[in-house]
């Protein structure tokens, strides 16, 4: 049972994130990257679950931040009527 549940939720996440323009792609690869060294650096200071929990947290809202700071080549622009796009940097 436990495995179908897994499976559904990683089905879910799967369609997702296929709906994710390039920008978003590498904010969420960079979120789960620094979530997981901030965890991993945390556990491996000592700290307890809170610490750990506080790592992950940092973590990620870095990894997400250099995530999408790093896309190749896009910009993110605004039209007179306000409306974000993303085209190629000048």
């Amino acid at each position: 049972m436990m495995r179908i549940v897994t499976s559904a939720i990683c089905a879910v996440a799967l369609i997702a994130v296929a709906g994710c323009t390039t920008t978003e792609k590498r904010a969420a690869g960079g979120a789960a990257v620094g979530a997981g060294t901030g965890a991993l650096v945390a556990a491996a200071t000592g700290s307890g679950g809170a610490g750990v929990a506080t790592g992950a947290l940092i973590g990620g809202a870095a990894g997400a931040l250099l995530g999408a700071a790093t896309t190749p080549g896009q910009c993110r622009y605004r039209d007179r009527y306000g409306n974000v796009y993303t085209a190629d940097c000048p």
